[in-house]
């Protein structure tokens, strides 16, 4: 298989006896003189092992994480065609004008909603039709001049390159857009898709109280601890969700992340403690804190005191105020979409407090996915069990090195082609498929980084993480793969259950 290597299984049952080493030894040198001269490759036995190779349930995929990394490590990939028994187009599936699965019946409400249906979760479509959500993020127009540049010289009209967009989208098997998409733009195409809408709830509130920083990929806080405890908050959230009453009434739409990856960290309530009380927008989280902790374990604990099922037990009571503030003004003013939640990312996929507190809320769990080559099944059973909610995954990619980008910033693995990150897509989504509590993944991003435009946040300047290039340039051997695993997304799922 071009750029891979297959990952051939051998178990040897070694023999007691001398003689049987040395009958086995020459074998083996039989076997490698006659494939350095060319003598296996007979059109029988080239067939026979073509027909060995089908079989293995691998191949290599060289991977980096940075470009400056010495040496390329390889990792076992599994493809839609190395699936044992799966033969794709064998099933032929109808779907609805949401992409949800005709043939796959519950109640239509006129929106998206979840539901578990024996041991598997789902997207129910407004029609009433199960539905997995395939989207892309950030499919907009770029904010600078120099972003939307490419688009305007290659089009020449928004509508056009709206138009451009999601019919390339629909042609490859992508039911939905992601986060910091441009919808009204979109929704008005002949090719319309499901849609989420990107908040900034907290984000917002810390710029109002100037608590915040630019840093790689979200916004940073004081002591990296967000200021849910400021007696403002609550009022801040319910003026800022009105606007979200504009689309209540959208159909596409099937919901609202709250935020995007706020920093969680273990010890929140150490570092809260130790807040400069002298600034009023911080000393309301000094108070919480104290507040908190004396009720727990006397008016007389201090720091040392703190054992770490404290620290878990406080972020829990943080992070589910979070969340009931957030969700209940988003159901104020749009009762009829989904609550997706703040986007949890690193260190915060590995609390189990963090996902309880999210499932008493929530209604499906959004997830930015880096640093895993493969979904962790244990992780993700482990976000199941905590939550009682379903999860989607909202970021995952990787980068080409035959792109001729930089490749410097960004989370997502280094790969050597445009066909090696295809891979990974395929890789990484049967992995979710797997898992029956995922509804769905966005690909990050539509579009590469335009290196020229330094107005992007650091961790989007230099790097190949588009289905386009940044002059809008479809990379047709990502996109080729990534259709033919999407085109299957309802039938690997029969599979995968019936297996």
């Amino acid at each position: 298989m071009q750029n891979g290597f297959y990952c051939e299984n051998f178990v040897f049952l070694m023999p007691k006896g001398f003689f049987m080493y040395r009958v086995l030894f020459v074998y083996i040198l039989g076997v490698l003189f006659f494939a350095a001269t060319g003598n296996l490759n007979s059109p029988a036995q080239a067939e026979n092992r073509t027909r060995q190779v089908s079989k293995q349930k691998y191949i290599k995929v060289p991977v980096k994480r940075k470009p400056a990394d010495r040496d390329w490590t390889l990792r076992d990939t599994r493809t839609i065609e190395l699936l044992e028994d799966f033969q794709p187009g064998s099933k032929k599936v109808r779907y609805s004008k949401y992409g949800g699965h005709l043939g796959k019946k519950a109640e239509a409400r006129g929106f998206f909603y979840p539901k578990k249906v024996g041991k598997r979760w789902w997207f129910v479509d407004p029609e009433g039709n199960l539905f997995i959500n395939i989207g892309v993020c950030s499919v907009n127009r770029g904010s600078s001049k120099i972003s939307q540049k490419p688009a305007m010289d290659k089009f020449g009209t928004w509508d056009k390159w709206a138009e451009f967009s999601t019919t390339l989208l629909a042609k490859n098997g992508f039911n939905g857009t992601g986060g910091w998409s441009d919808p009204l733009l979109l929704r008005a195409t002949s090719h319309p898709l499901a849609y989420t809408l990107s908040w900034s709830f907290m984000g917002s509130f810390g710029r109002s109280k100037r608590l915040t920083r630019q840093e790689p990929g979200h916004l940073g806080y004081p002591k990296n601890c967000i200021p849910v405890f400021h007696p403002d908050f609550e009022k801040f959230c319910d003026d800022y969700a009105r606007e979200l009453a504009a689309t209540k009434e959208d159909p596409w739409l099937i919901g609202h992340f709250s935020d995007n990856e706020l920093p969680i960290v273990s010890d929140m309530l150490d570092r809260s403690l130790q807040f400069d009380v002298s600034n009023p927008n911080l000393r309301y989280g000094y108070e919480a804190a104290r507040k908190w902790l004396s009720n727990r374990k006397g008016k007389d604990a201090d720091l040392t005191d703190i054992t770490d099922a404290d620290r878990q037990a406080f972020l829990g009571y943080a992070f589910e105020r979070y969340y009931r503030i957030t969700t209940d003004a988003i159901r104020r003013y749009d009762s009829n979409h989904l609550c997706l939640g703040s986007r949890l990312h690193g260190g915060a996929l590995r609390m189990p407090i963090i996902f309880r507190a999210a499932g008493k809320h929530l209604d499906v769990i959004a997830v930015n996915y880096y640093g895993a080559w493969a979904p962790d099944r244990e992780k993700m059973a482990m976000w199941a069990a905590e939550s009682g909610r379903p999860f989607m995954i909202t970021e995952f990619y990787a980068k080409g090195h035959d792109s001729g980008l930089p490749n410097l910033s960004g989370a997502g693995w280094l790969v050597p082609t445009q066909t090696d990150r295809a891979r990974f897509y395929q890789n990484f989504t049967l992995g979710l498929l797997e898992s029956k509590s995922c509804v769905g993944w966005h690909w990050f991003k539509y579009r590469d980084n335009n290196p020229l435009d330094l107005s992007t946040d650091p961790s989007n300047r230099d790097s190949n993480k588009g289905i386009v290039s940044y002059k809008y340039e479809p990379y047709v051997a990502l996109l080729q793969l990534m259709k033919k695993l999407n085109d299957e997304v309802y039938p690997l799922i029969d599979y995968f259950d019936s297996h």
